[in-house]
């Protein structure tokens, strides 16, 4: 079955749509002060499974930032 939301046919609008990351945050954080939204804080990590903080050590041993 062929997906009805989704195409990659010419002429369809939404086909290609690329979205801007840098805009979207952008609209975002607007979208948020416009609300009153407060920054919610970031998971403290506190209950990870040992296969998770062996996965982000090994990150972070290439260099990498989570």
């Amino acid at each position: 079955m062929v997906s009805t939301t989704s195409s990659s046919e010419p002429g369809i609008p939404e086909a290609g749509l690329v979205i801007d990351m840098a805009d979207l945050a952008t609209r975002l954080a607007a979208r948020r002060a416009e609300l009153s939204l407060p920054d919610l804080p970031r998971n403290t990590g506190t209950r990870r499974t040992p296969s998770k903080r062996a996965l982000l050590k090994a990150i972070e041993d290439l260099g990498g930032k989570w």
